[in-house]
């Protein structure tokens, strides 16, 4: 989100997060029946994919302690939002291996607190700029072609911008067009998804991946991804925007680019039947970037408040780490485990996705097979965020990031658990409560704990 966005998780076929089947040992998320959404009325051989999603997800937030707040703050308050948001998929197979999807959709509502105030917020379907408006838009709009490279086929199972048939067991995708970033990199079949799985964003993704994107989730580039059935390798350079949390995107994808490689392996870990899947990701962002400690360094010298954007300069380099992973366990991979540890450099400023320099989660979903209900999930997962040091001198001493700013700060990681139970009501509809509890929001221990309590519906075609 930023611009995650953020980021509907589950948009894309491209992009494993359903979770509500089981994680299939493929080694790219198109490829997993697992993480995709059915469609009941899609013919197994047509050359086309046609689908539709729309879900409503409403967050009662409710007041707690706080002593003071800032401009950028979660307001302590009891507060009710809901958001609803509506995609068509669409796509066609044009040739043997050359396929080309669109999504048009529209996202309504608003967040708790606008947006402001977590690093990890509550509800990654919250498009974090008003100003935006909220008539339909086109989310996704790209090319996938995929050549071979050994023998052996699979077959590929109909979801979200997937279209059946048959592909290689080892081949090469190039993926182009406009997309999620994370539709292809961090992807992780139990949390992935804030419409079907987990809905806050230190769990739908790395926190500290800064991936390029609007403020929607989307951006534009290419993607090169070197599939085989125990490992792939991915690498993309999409573009950045403008401005921290901006719509508007850079044209120059030479000067201004987000570049990503992650190596995807499948160990055996001892005497699992399922290979795990882990996942190490690396990440360079260049953009007109500002610096923390040149930032807090410049506020003293001239007895102001700290502002980021008075040390923005073209060609500012951010990067980062990723770790990411599952283990299937049981009922066909319904039943598994994840986690996540991210870490950046911390001295550039947060731009897209949100203020997390340090990012660790652990979780796991259980399968409705054990009390008769085998689409039912359960799922229970913990984070913890963190700041570089510089980061928190810049918020301690009153600057304003583009999520966070309390006027001042006592530092702690901000620590999330959160708990969901999903009810499948009929094949196209989900039914989910959701309970997310946070310990020092937006890394403050003067203020919280915070608790949200969410429903959810999900309706898919």
């Amino acid at each position: 989100m930023a611009g995650m966005g953020l980021l509907w998780l589950n948009l894309a076929g491209i992009q494993p997060a359903q979770a509500q089947n089981e994680p299939a040992p493929s080694t790219l998320p198109e490829n997993n029946p697992t993480t995709l959404g059915y469609h009941p009325g899609q013919k197994s051989g047509l050359p086309y994919e046609l689908g539709f999603q729309v879900t409503f997800i409403n967050q009662q937030l409710f007041k707690f302690r706080s002593p003071y707040q800032g401009p950028n703050s979660l307001i302590s308050q009891n507060e009710n939002e809901l958001t609803d948001t509506y995609t068509l998929y669409a796509g066609a197979r044009f040739a043997p291996g050359l396929e080309a999807f669109v999504n048009p959709e529209m996202a309504r509502g608003k967040g708790i607190s606008s947006g402001l105030g977590l690093a990890g917020f509550t509800n990654g379907d919250v498009v974090r700029n008003p100003a935006l408006g909220m008539n339909p838009y086109l989310a996704r709009y790209f090319m996938r072609y995929t050549v071979a490279t050994g023998h052996g086929e699979e077959q590929i199972q109909p979801g979200e911008n997937q279209i059946v048939g048959m592909r290689p067991i080892h081949r090469l995708v190039l993926t182009a067009g406009k997309l999620a970033t994370n539709d292809l990199f961090d992807v992780n079949s139990y949390a992935n998804s804030t419409r079907t799985q987990f809905m806050n964003w230190a769990l739908i993704n790395n926190a500290a991946y800064d991936y390029a994107a609007d403020t929607r989730g989307y951006t534009q580039g290419v993607a090169l991804e070197w599939i085989n059935p125990d490992w792939a390798l991915r690498i993309g350079r999409f573009q950045m925007p403008k401005v921290a949390n901006g719509i508007d995107l850079q044209e120059n994808l030479e000067h201004f680019h987000g570049d990503q490689a992650e190596l995807e392996l499948h160990p055996k870990v001892g005497r699992m039947k399922t290979p795990a899947v882990v996942r190490l990701l690396g990440y360079v962002n260049v953009a007109h970037m500002g610096n923390y400690a040149a930032t807090v360094a410049l506020a003293r010298q001239t007895g102001t408040t700290p502002d980021i954007t008075k040390t923005e300069r073209n060609s500012a380099v951010k990067y980062g780490f990723g770790l990411n992973f599952e283990q299937a366990l049981a009922d066909e991979g319904a039943t598994g485990i994840f986690g996540r540890y991210g870490w950046n450099d911390g001295t550039t400023e947060s731009y897209v996705y949100t203020e997390a320099d340090r990012s660790a989660s652990l979780g796991f979903q259980l399968s409705g097979a054990h009390w008769h209900r085998k689409d039912d999930r359960w799922a229970l997962a913990l984070a913890q965020n963190d700041l570089s040091g510089p980061h928190k001198e810049y918020l301690a001493a009153g600057g304003l990031g583009f999520l966070l700013g309390d006027g001042r700060l006592n530092y702690a990681p901000e620590q999330i658990l959160e708990t969901y139970y999903n009810f499948q009501v009929a094949p196209p509809l989900t039914l989910s409560l959701d309970y997310q509890f946070i310990h020092n929001p937006g890394y403050n221990q003067d203020r919280g704990p915070v608790s949200v309590l969410s429903f959810r519906a999900h309706l898919e075609f």
